[in-house]
């Protein structure tokens, strides 16, 4: 008796094993039938490689950390922002702009003036060299708070060590 219960044991969790093994190629093939829908792949466009080289203007020598920026631009709306560091070299390289897009690039280094310019992606490689410059002075319409009608003194009479008066307008700066 103990051995036909062993037997109808044995027999009852070993027939589900076996239909499941017979019912799995039936499933898999399922997966393969011509209604399936699968994921649709959009290859992405072709980008360009650009390295910006940035220096600067009165020495020639390449500024590394330089902060230089991408904007991509779809008529006058900016869709978003790429930044990139310069290496020790002074070059920073993208290649994930699309040939075809217009970007506003920026350049900021600490001690210099900030610059921008949109450029059309045309080719795919393009190499760029920005030259920075050192910020130029002030310009102001304003009279300085303690000056007297431009005299170069206070409102006590004293002297105000300014020894230019401002000018009213933006004076042009001489070429060097």
């Amino acid at each position: 008796m103990i051995l036909m219960l062993h037997r109808t044991a044995f027999s009852r969790s070993f027939v589900p094993v076996i239909l499941c093994l017979l019912a799995a190629p039936l499933a898999l093939r399922a997966q393969d039938s011509e209604n399936h829908h699968p994921r649709k792949y959009k290859t992405p466009p072709p980008a360009a490689h650009i390295e910006v080289l940035v220096v600067r203007d009165a020495t020639g020598k390449p500024i590394p950390q330089a902060h230089v920026i991408f904007h991509p631009v779809e008529g006058d709306r900016d869709k978003g922002s790429l930044e990139v560091k310069t290496n020790s070299d002074g070059k920073a390289i993208i290649d994930v702009i699309p040939i075809g897009d217009t970007v506003r690039l920026q350049v900021l280094v600490e001690g210099f003036q900030t610059y921008g310019q949109d450029f059309k992606i045309d080719k795919p490689e393009i190499d760029m060299e920005v030259r920075m410059k050192r910020p130029g002075g002030q310009y102001t319409i304003y009279k300085n708070p303690g000056d007297n009608a431009g005299s170069g003194k206070d409102s006590g009479g004293k002297d105000s060590g300014n020894a230019n008066p401002p000018q009213s307008g933006p004076s042009q700066s001489q070429p060097k």
